[in-house]
C-alpha cells in the first residue's frame, strides 16, 4: 500500500501557500502598527496597550456566536470573504495617515474591525484543516503550517523594520493589505466537498452550550483551555512591553526591533521541525508543557537589557527561545485538540479556545500598558514572568501532561 504523504494533497498545498503569503504581511504589520502608535502618532504605554487589545477584543465579544456561525456554514467562502474584507480594512490605515486624519482612537477603531474579520477567518481556518487531510496527518500537516509561520515571523519583521525604516509604517501596513488580497485569490481556486448540519438542527443557545460542554467538561481539553487562558493574559503583558522597552526605553530603532522579533521566528522554525518527533517520543502533552515552563524563562532576561550590544543579544536570545517554545508545542496542541474533537464541534472548540485566549489579552494588553506608566517597564515584565511561571506550575500538576495524539 503506497505511503500518504502530505504533498500528494493538493488542497492542503494550496491552503499552505495561502498562509504563507498573508502570514509574511501579517508581520510587517505587527511591527509597522507598532512603529505607527509610538513613532509616528505619539502613543503612550497605555494606549500602546488599549491598541494591542482592540485587535483581540471581539474574540472576547463575539468569538462563540462565531464558532457556531462556522459550523453553520461551509468554511472556504467564509476564509475568502475574511481575507478580502481584511485587505480593504488595512489598506485605510495608509489612506487616512496620506490625507493626515489618522488618530490613535481612529487607528484603535480599524485594528478592531479587522480583529472582527480575523476572529471569523481563524474559526474557519482551524476547523477545515481536517476536511484537506486525514486525521493521520494532522500533526505533520499542522507543523508544516507552523513552519510557514515561523519563517514569515523570522522575515516578516526584518522587512517590516527596513520598510518602516526607508518608506515609513503606512506603505508598510498597505503590503499586508495586498497579502490578504491574494491570499483570498488562492483560497478561492481551492476544491474541497463540505458538508454542514442540518437547518432544523439549528439553535444557537444549544449549540453553544454543547461547545462550551465539550471543552471544559473533556478531562485534558479543560485544565488546557484554562491554562492557555492564563498563559494569554500573562503573555499579552510581556508583549506590551517588548516594543515599548525595545523602541522608547532603551533607544533601539525598528530595525533592531525586527532583527529581534525576526530571531522568534528562527526559534519558531526550529521549534516546529522538531514538534512533530518530540510528541511521538515523550507525548503530546508533555511537550506541551516544556513550552509552558520555556516561555517565562525566554522574558527572564529582559529586566537586565541595556541600549547597547548587550542588551541587544539579550533581546534577540529572549525571543529566539520564545519563539523556540511557541513552535514546538503549537503544532501538537491544535493536533491535539483536532484529533479528540468531532468534526461537527470543532468550529465551536475552535473558536471557544480563540475567543477566551484573546479575550486574556483584552485584558492584559492594556494591563501592560498601564504598568509601564505606572512602575517602568522592568515591573511589568516581571509581573509577566511570575504570572506565566504560576501557570507553568499548574498545567504541569494537571492531566495535561499524559495527553497522547493515538
Amino acid at each position: 500500500m503506497a505511503e500518504v504523504r502530505l504533498r500528494d494533497h493538493r488542497g492542503f498545498v494550496r491552503f499552505w501557500a495561502a498562509d504563507a503569503v498573508s502570514l509574511l504581511g501579517t508581520y510587517v504589520t505587527a511591527l509597522a502598527l507598532q512603529a505607527l502608535a509610538i513613532e509616528d502618532l505619539g502613543a503612550s504605554g497605555t494606549e500602546v496597550g488599549v491598541l494591542g487589545a482592540a485587535r483581540w477584543l471581539p474574540y472576547l465579544l463575539f468569538g462563540l456566536v462565531a464558532g457556531v456561525l462556522v459550523d453553520r456554514y461551509r468554511r472556504r467562502p467564509v476564509l475568502v470573504g475574511a481575507d478580502f474584507a481584511r485587505a480593504a480594512v488595512l489598506g485605510l490605515i495608509p489612506l487616512l495617515a496620506v490625507l493626515g486624519l489618522l488618530t490613535v482612537p481612529l487607528l484603535v477603531a480599524l485594528v478592531a474591525v479587522f480583529g472582527a474579520l480575523s476572529l471569523v477567518y481563524d474559526a474557519a481556518h482551524q476547523s477545515f484543516l481536517p476536511r484537506l487531510v486525514p486525521r493521520s496527518l494532522l500533526t505533520e500537516a499542522n507543523a508544516r503550517l507552523g513552519q510557514v509561520g515561523a519563517v514569515a515571523q523570522a522575515v516578516g519583521p526584518v522587512v517590516g523594520g527596513w520598510l518602516v525604516k526607508a518608506v515609513g509604517a503606512p506603505v508598510a501596513i498597505l503590503l499586508d493589505a495586498v497579502s490578504y488580497l491574494v491570499s483570498g485569490l488562492v483560497l478561492a481556486t481551492l476544491r474541497v466537498t463540505e458538508r454542514v448540519a442540518p437547518a432544523p438542527s439549528r439553535h444557537l443557545g444549544r449549540e453553544l452550550r454543547e461547545g462550551l460542554a465539550w471543552l471544559y467538561r473533556h478531562r485534558t481539553l479543560a485544565p488546557l483551555a484554562i491554562n492557555s487562558h492564563v498563559w494569554f493574559l500573562f503573555n499579552s503583558v510581556a508583549v506590551t512591553v517588548f516594543p515599548y522597552l525595545v523602541l522608547a526605553d532603551l533607544g533601539f530603532d525598528t530595525f533592531a526591533l525586527g532583527t529581534a522579533y525576526a530571531l522568534s521566528g528562527v526559534g519558531a522554525v526550529l521549534g516546529a521541525s522538531l514538534s512533530g518527533p518530540a510528541a511521538r517520543r515523550f507525548g503530546a502533552g508533555r511537550v506541551v508543557v516544556v513550552e509552558r515552563w520555556l516561555t517565562p524563562l525566554a522574558y527572564l532576561p529582559l529586566p537586565w537589557a541595556g541600549g547597547d550590544a548587550r542588551g541587544l543579544v539579550l533581546l534577540c536570545g529572549a525571543q529566539f527561545l520564545f519563539g523556540l517554545a511557541i513552535g514546538l508545542s503549537g503544532p501538537v496542541e491544535l493536533a491535539y485538540r483536532q484529533f479528540v474533537t468531532p468534526d461537527r464541534l470543532l468550529g465551536r472548540t475552535s473558536a471557544t479556545m480563540r475567543s477566551l485566549n484573546r479575550g486574556a489579552i483584552v485584558l492584559g494588553a492594556p494591563l501592560g500598558g498601564v504598568l509601564i506608566d505606572v512602575f517602568g517597564s522592568q515591573v511589568a515584565v516581571w509581573v509577566a514572568v511570575a504570572g506565566l511561571a504560576g501557570q507553568a506550575v499548574s498545567i504541569t500538576c494537571s492531566p495535561v501532561r499524559a495527553a497522547r495524539l493515538e
